[in-house]
């Protein structure tokens, strides 16, 4: 899709090397995109600032991580909690939005109501705070800077579920409910614990970027002032373009309920992309992590990419280690990949599956028969599995990592676009490359 101003090539290499920074915003944690990132900046020499997130205490308390917490992450780490969202922000009576919802039951969830103003003064509580916490996380991060440096802010925030009770049951049936168990994500969203819910994704999967902008300023000016460089990348999703019928289309998981949250980070790194900052948003492929593992679904777009990587260089060694890896985990071996390409075909074939696949009305909410069809899809490909919990997603979810990682760190020293695409092509090829 021309629209779609897409990373199909492996850009030039960048001048980043050994000595210059890549600064973390936001935790590192197992099996997610970013480790990708780290891997190609540990390949260049690149020193790399690990953050924290932080802990809550049993009484809610948000605090650093203890010495032993501390020292099981690689120096330099900044012990700096940067939490961020507003579930667990006290107002000024004490009660955090969590806290308010301790009572509600998932027989009367619909008909629940917050107190006038109860959500907007934590969430305003909660911005302080992070902000606050930002600015010294960039005082910090100053003498770790070596005066010759090039610096890489990585914004890593995502997220926000609120942590109550009532929640999770209510998403499990938004994104697994079939039958009487099924919620439309529609009916979710436009309750009041939806309208939180979006709030609260809103602050941690976008406004972080702006506060991280806006507070490293003095810093990006000074490193800027003794003629080195400054970017800033973070991590999107828009749906993904994965190779069907031998072209390459546009398809999206459904429900993707922070993709509005996802469009604002777009919108942020638009607003500071005017103004010269070298920053874009970089909108991955679906992967399977174990934060993502309860969408199930989510995987249904990974397993084109063996065919992807048959398309772009069938003889590749690269090509057959991953097939020979994946062939490893399939009840018959390379014979089942032709049992998954006829159910991936007949998946997004479905009339149902292509009216949620729109890209000028994404993100879409569900209908019973989506999600129904995409559920028996997924569980249809994990029975040619051998294990149900050894799935080839996880082989190709560590191509998608290692290929945005090296894609997205060279590409973001220009930054030509605020917000770029990565599709399969732009995967294969830039492992192929």
């Amino acid at each position: 899709m021309s629209k779609l101003p897409a990373l199909r090539e492996a850009p030039a290499l960048s001048p980043f090397q050994k000595g210059d920074v890549l600064v973390l915003f936001g935790e590192l944690f197992s099996r997610g995109y970013a480790n990708g990132l780290v891997e190609e900046a540990e390949r260049l020499g690149m020193t790399i600032v690990r953050a924290t997130v932080g802990r809550r205490e049993k009484d809610g308390v948000l605090r650093p991580l203890t010495a032993e917490e501390a020292a099981t992450i690689p120096a330099p780490f900044i012990n700096v909690p940067l939490e961020a969202g507003f579930d667990l922000e006290p107002n000024s009576q004490g009660l955090s939005p969590v806290e308010l919802m301790k009572d509600v039951k998932l027989s009367d969830w619909e008909g629940f109501q917050f107190p006038a103003g109860a959500l907007e003064e934590s969430r305003e509580r909660g911005i302080e705070r992070f902000r606050r916490n930002t600015a010294e996380f960039m005082r910090q991060l100053r003498p770790l800077i070596p005066a010759g440096a090039n610096v890489l802010f990585a914004h890593l925030m995502a997220g926000g579920v609120p942590r109550t009770k009532v929640v999770m049951p209510l998403l499990n049936r938004v994104v697994k409910g079939t039958g009487d168990r099924y919620l439309p994500s529609q009916k979710l969203w436009d309750s009041s614990i939806g309208r939180f819910c979006a709030m609260n994704f809103r602050e941690v999967t976008a406004e972080t970027l702006r506060h991280l902008l806006v507070e490293s300023t003095p810093l990006r000016q000074e490193i800027e002032g003794r003629g080195r460089h400054v970017s800033y990348l973070a991590y999107g999703y828009h749906g993904t373009e994965i190779l069907l019928q031998g072209d390459y289309r546009w398809q999206t998981y459904t429900p993707y309920v922070q993709g509005w949250a996802k469009m604002d980070l777009e919108n942020i790194a638009r607003e500071f992309h005017r103004e010269g900052r070298h920053v874009a948003v970089y909108n991955c492929p679906e992967i399977l992590t174990n934060s993502s593992s309860i969408f199930q679904g989510v995987e249904l777009s990974l397993y084109p990419l063996i065919d992807a990587f048959d398309k772009e260089d069938a003889s590749s060694p690269v090509t057959a280690k991953i097939k020979r890896a994946c062939a490893e985990l399939l009840v018959d071996g390379e014979a089942t990949f032709e049992r998954i390409r006829g159910i991936i075909s007949s998946y997004y074939a479905n009339p149902e599956i292509r009216a949620h696949c729109l890209f000028e009305r994404w993100p879409q909410h569900t209908s019973r028969e989506q999600l129904e069809t995409m559920l028996a899809a997924s569980q249809d490909l994990q029975d040619l599995h051998k294990d149900p919990k050894q799935l080839i997603t996880a082989v190709l979810s560590e191509s998608v990592f290692e290929a945005c990682g090296r894609l997205m760190l060279h590409d973001s020293w220009t930054a030509n676009e605020p917000v770029r695409w990565i599709g399969h092509d732009g995967v294969t090829r830039a492992l192929l490359a």
